[in-house]
């Protein structure tokens, strides 16, 4: 009678053993899991510093110049194309960290930092923490981010406050507050302080809102007004710039048409990347139940689809319409945040939840692998630091001059500036990397400027038997050619080198080479 009591009492407890095993492993597999996702986050973030010591690239120098003069000449030299809040951010981190171009990346680190943050607690608004955790971690994979946190440009602020309208937005969801509404349009406006392109991503912010307030007819409007309230006053101070911008978009074109190519590929990380996200959809598709999950909401695919599809068509549309080219990576940056969502939407559908993590792993497996194979691997654009050092140690022992081409394309519409051209927008690279000798400018294109100074100083040096230097890059390289036909009846000419990519040539007077020989 006792041992069949205590056989029933063990039976009886049974259930409650498993369940209490259960349990514990459940708290296990959750935990690894988690730390699965952390440590492919940390892996992420990790894989932008691969450029952090890399030399300044054209653009990071007119940052560098914007601000070199000091606080007080900022404004004065932002050249109508961009609002001074970077710039000003820019000056302030100098103060305290320096001037190298570690310090001078700093500020953009840190911002997209914030902008992960902000994403992902967007993200959790609208998915659970494993979909929210996956677009934190597309996102910083994806190169335009990868490009944008390193480079001391206002592009990583641009992402911040592009994720803090997005957040401001979803938290309006289940919420009547005015404060919320202020934030959204306060920084939906703050988006356009850091890039006026970026412009692209307030149609789809205002989509969104209709969207998330759909079916809330109480608040909707009295959270609108207040929104665009807030926004009308923070925006404007950018619209002297905007109307710069459209009234001079003709000079600043320096890109090509985009391909539909270049388009899809956006979408995505990398290729390969794409490859897993488009299997993953099908996996999706061929083992989907009805009743299976509950359906998400329209309004979320309505919003994640709109921010990442909006922005980019509206850029790819204007250039492949006009001859204003602006499908560029950095400004495509306003799309990348929908972008990430919508992989977070795609992950949220995936019922099992280690097939939502293997999809993780290879997404980052995938993305990684193939950007450390690929040729810009370790290097952040062009430089001309690598040039302009080997310029100025052949140059400096008998003050050779140095005739340098504009990389910019608004210079091949100005007179060429001769005094200054060591404190110039046009030539910024000498404002970091300095040369001693004189340098004499010329525009990027070889236009009928170009053609008037290179003439007047091949007379000069002429008449002084004089050696001299011309440095250009990739798309000046038909006005180094047309120097050294004009020069070659009274100079040798002979290259002394290309570094990446920008190509130094040599003249040395006829006589002068044959008196030493």
């Amino acid at each position: 009678m006792e041992m069949s009591g205590a056989v029933s009492r063990i039976q009886s407890e049974s259930p409650g053993v498993t369940d209490g095993r259960h349990r514990s492993f459940q708290s296990i597999q959750d935990r690894l899991f988690w730390i699965i996702y952390l440590l492919a986050l940390v892996v992420s973030v990790s894989i932008w510093f691969s450029t952090i010591r890399a030399p300044l690239w054209l653009d990071e120098t007119i940052s560098f110049w914007q601000i070199n003069a000091g606080f007080s000449q900022i404004l004065s030299r932002q050249g109508g194309l961009s609002f001074p809040a970077y710039s000003y951010i820019l000056w302030l981190a100098t103060v305290v960290l320096g001037k190298s171009e570690i310090a001078l990346r700093i500020p953009s680190i840190l911002a997209m930092l914030g902008a992960v943050y902000l994403l992902y607690r967007a993200a959790r608004e609208l998915f659970d923490r494993e979909s929210a955790i996956i677009v934190a971690i597309v996102f910083c994979l994806h190169p335009i981010v990868m490009f944008a946190s390193i480079d001391v440009r206002p592009y990583a602020f641009g992402a911040l406050a592009i994720n803090a309208a997005i957040y401001a937005l979803v938290r309006l969801r289940h919420n009547d507050s005015s404060w919320w509404a202020v934030l959204f349009g306060f920084s939906a406006a703050c988006i356009v302080y850091f890039h006026f392109l970026f412009v692209v991503v307030l149609l789809p912010l205002a989509i969104g809102f209709f969207a998330v307030k759909a079916g809330d007819r109480k608040t909707v409007w009295r959270q609108g007004s207040i929104a665009i309230a807030a926004f009308t006053l923070a925006f404007l101070p950018v619209i002297p710039g905007l109307q710069y911008m459209f009234r001079t978009s003709g000079i600043h074109v320096f890109s090509e048409a985009p391909s539909l190519r270049t388009l899809i590929l956006t979408l995505a990380p990398q290729p390969l990347t794409l490859v897993v996200g488009i299997v993953t959809v099908l996996a999706i598709a061929a083992m989907w139940r009805p009743g299976m999950q509950q359906p998400v909401e329209s309004w979320r695919t309505v919003l994640c689809v709109s921010l990442a599809l909006v922005p980019l068509l509206i850029l790819f549309a204007v250039s492949v319409g006009t001859s204003i080219h602006i499908f560029v990576d950095r400004y495509r940056l306003a799309a990348i945040p929908g972008i990430a969502l919508c992989w977070g939407l795609v992950a949220s559908k995936i019922d099992s939840r280690a097939l939502r993590l293997l999809s993780c792993v290879a997404i980052v497996v995938t993305s990684i692998s193939q950007y450390v194979v690929s040729p810009s691997f370790g290097h952040h654009r062009y430089t001309w630091k690598y040039a302009l050092e080997f310029a100025e140690k052949n140059a400096s022992p008998d003050d050779a001059p140095v005739l340098m081409c504009s990389d910019l394309p608004e210079a091949d519409y100005i007179v060429m500036p001769i005094s200054s051209v060591k404190d110039n927008p046009y030539f910024s690279p000498l404002a970091y990397y300095k040369l001693s000798v004189p340098v004499v400018p010329l525009p990027r294109a070889l236009n009928d400027e170009a053609k008037r100074v290179t003439s007047q100083f091949l007379e000069e040096a002429t008449q002084r038997q004089e050696r001299f230097l011309a440095i250009a890059f990739e798309p000046s390289y038909d006005i180094l050619d047309w120097i050294a036909d004009r020069a070659a009846p009274t100079h040798n000419v002979r290259i002394l080198g290309v570094f990446d990519r920008v190509k130094v040539l040599e003249f040395t007077p006829r006589a002068q080479a044959a008196f030493t020989h």
